[in-house]
């Protein structure tokens, strides 16, 4: 099993020194057991790509049933989980925003029904948290999608959405701006080029006739918030990166009242392990409860 997911890694990663990373191996061991299930297998799996190996078609025919397998072992795992449910780990791959407002909210949750339940968490972008999913790092990935900018879905993940964050503009409370179109002239702070965030973002600016002028980048959205609240710039931020936050700024309503999704991903073979239920419904209600209190009055 631990060859088959070596073979795996491979095919997802792309390169032995990115599977001994993932898998906290060194290099060479990873090599070996490689070495050792072409050897079982009867054929060679690999072939030389450079300085490097990538999988040659028995390779490939193999690492496709290899994800069966590993899939099918994780299924096992989850109904002897039902029969005496464990206390984990549950490892969650987490965007900023939810990291900072909804998974204390879902762990509060979690410790009164599921106490010892282990739970980690680490701060994660989507695209790798989905990714890092598929390829058992993570078990669970929360993640945001951008209106026009659908996420890839990836094959055996089972997504679930949580609900919709709303998205608008963000001022300083002195400032003079009472729509998306007076604010061609300020500066802007976004999200780093090459992500859906930014891209949107960039649209909206120009559905209403200007291109925005982008001085800061960070994907730190606490960033966004500290400098729009200090005069410095303008930003488009959806609701949960300003809960459970004392930023003071104006927000100011956008065109056709956008929102992104958050939704959470796990993979299909995992979803009824009852560790995986029962944090993902705290992570939904734990959304809810954030909904209903910055609801508008």
């Amino acid at each position: 099993m631990k060859r088959l997911q070596l073979l795996r890694e491979l095919q997802l990663r792309g390169t032995i020194t990115e599977v001994a990373a993932a898998l906290s191996y060194s290099p060479s061991t990873v090599s070996q057991q490689l070495s050792q299930l072409e050897r079982e297998v009867g054929v060679p799996l690999l072939q030389p790509d450079g300085r490097r190996v990538r999988l040659n078609a028995h390779g490939e025919l193999v690492a496709a049933h290899a994800a069966r397998v590993l899939a099918l072992e994780e299924e096992v795992r989850a109904d002897l989980d039902a029969l005496a449910p464990s206390i984990g780990p549950v490892r969650i791959a987490a965007l900023q925003t939810a990291a900072r407002a909804l998974v204390p909210r879902a762990l509060e949750i979690l410790v009164e029904e599921r106490p010892g339940l282990r739970v980690e968490v680490s701060v994660v972008p989507p695209e790798a948290g989905l990714f890092e999913v598929e390829a058992r790092g993570y078990d669970i990935a929360i993640a945001e999608q951008y209106p026009g900018h659908t996420r890839p879905h990836r094959g055996g993940l089972d997504r679930e959405l949580l609900g919709v964050d709303p998205i608008r503009l963000a001022v300083a409370p002195e400032s003079r701006i009472a729509s998306l179109a007076d604010a061609r002239y300020a500066a802007w702070v976004m999200e780093p080029e090459g992500t859906a965030a930014r891209a949107w973002a960039v649209q909206q600016c120009r559905a209403v006739g200007f291109e925005p002028d982008v001085r800061f980048a960070a994907a730190d959205l606490l960033a966004h918030i500290r400098l729009v609240q200090a005069g410095h710039a303008v930003g488009l931020v959806p609701d949960l990166a300003l809960a459970d936050d004392d930023a003071h700024v104006r927000l100011i309503d956008l065109p056709g009242s956008p929102h992104r999704e958050i939704f959470t991903a796990v993979r299909a073979s995992s979803k009824s392990s009852p560790s995986v239920e029962a944090t993902r419904a705290a992570l939904a209600r734990g959304f809810v409860g954030l909904r209903q209190e910055h609801a508008p009055e």
